[in-house]
């Protein structure tokens, strides 16, 4: 056989092969066609609602955030972000804040923070040293929860917002239940106390506007899914 047949006789080969080819491309894109209405479909995905989360739509506001703190010093910047948030949005839109609903989720390391002044006057020196802030003037573990205090200005992540000054602008709490019975075991043992009333006692005691939530995490994920904005403050 010539070079000029051979030629020939792989230039029909290959057209062969390609039209071969591009047959069977088109048969799996055929075939994939439910799999790309499938992946499209997903855009359509709506979440489970639970009754335990129905709090989060309870609250009023045109506008939703929600802060994710796991440090003493994340829950600090969380108040900080929070208030600036709502100042932000009254010069700069005319909002007030009851346009908004904002949450702060306090977990891990953040979680007792969201307990208030009576629980830490009594288990703030029992606290770890993990999640516990010492007071900037005196250098010792405060007895209260100090970011009830406006007087620290820049000496603290909250910039001398308050809990209470966001609270009454409407500011909920998301408190971790998992965080609270680790905690509440720890504190027991400090104190020889039981972890079961120490619990009790802590969840009775929580800042206002706070709720109990199986899990911080779970909070994050469940806020989001109701409309929330998520930012983190670390």
């Amino acid at each position: 056989m010539s070079n000029h047949t051979t030629s020939i006789f792989e230039r029909r080969s290959f057209l062969a092969k390609l039209g071969a080819g591009v047959t069977v491309a088109g048969s799996a894109l055929a075939a994939g066609a439910p799999l790309a209405n499938a992946q499209s479909s997903s855009t359509n995905f709506r979440p489970a609602r639970h009754a335990q989360d129905d709090w989060m739509d309870k609250m009023p506001g045109k506008h939703r955030l929600v802060f994710d703190t796991t440090t003493p010093a994340g829950f600090g910047a969380a108040i900080a972000y929070a208030n600036n948030f709502l100042m932000a949005s009254k010069d700069g839109y005319s909002l007030n804040d009851q346009d908004h609903a904002i949450i702060i989720i306090a977990r891990h390391f953040s979680t007792p923070f969201a307990y208030n002044d009576a629980m830490w006057k009594k288990y703030g020196k029992a606290m770890p040293p993990v999640a516990a802030i010492d007071d900037p003037k005196t250098k010792q573990r405060p007895d209260f929860n100090i970011y009830y205090d406006k007087d620290y200005g820049f000496d603290l992540p909250n910039l001398g917002a308050t809990i209470s000054e966001v609270q009454k602008k409407g500011v909920h709490f998301a408190v971790c239940q998992m965080a609270t019975r680790f905690f509440a075991g720890n504190l027991a043992q400090a104190t020889g106390g039981t972890a079961d009333a120490t619990y009790t006692e802590l969840v009775a005691n929580l800042v206002p506007n706070s709720h109990m939530v199986a899990a911080g995490i779970v909070a994050v994920n469940r806020a989001q899914e109701r409309g929330f904005t998520l930012a983190t403050a670390i």
